[in-house]
């Protein structure tokens, strides 16, 4: 049995809105850049026995995990990647999706929040392929839920 991940702090106290709050305030995609990687330091470490082929991300350049638990109605989400900015960008991601309600997850207007942080124009089309993946993952298993 898989131990639990450690406590998450994307959907707690790292949000959507900071997220596009801090990255408005760097002046250029270098520095955004940095951030994304740094926030890919605060995701907590996956246990390496939920690097399973069943919690893997198909359509992403890099291989990324996803495992997910339902608790007290909200979806907890536990991931890792093998790449520094793909973490980041789960950091991203998580911001916006973690700790809510499967409704909420549904509801949540993701492409707006791209949008906000004008990401996609400034990844390449793998990586944006490979965003999406993620996504449609996250919000496939809301809609199972």
């Amino acid at each position: 049995m898989a131990e639990p991940a450690p406590a998450n702090p994307f959907g707690h106290t790292i949000t959507s809105d900071d997220i596009i709050e801090t990255l408005a305030f760097f002046d250029n995609w270098e520095d955004r850049y940095k951030y994304i990687i740094d926030l890919g330091r605060d995701l907590p470490e996956m246990p390496a026995d939920l690097h399973t082929e069943e919690r893997k991300i198909r359509g992403c350049q890099s291989q990324v995990w996803i495992d997910t638990q339902l608790e007290q109605g909200r979806l907890q989400l536990s991931v890792d990647s093998d790449a520094f900015i793909v973490k980041g960008l789960l950091g991203v991601v998580l911001a916006a999706y973690n700790n809510k309600t499967p409704q909420a997850v549904v509801d949540f207007d993701i492409d707006g929040y791209f949008e906000q942080l004008d990401l996609l124009s400034h990844l390449s089309p793998s990586r944006g392929n490979g965003l999406r993946a993620m996504v449609a993952r996250i919000r496939q298993i809301a809609v199972a839920e």
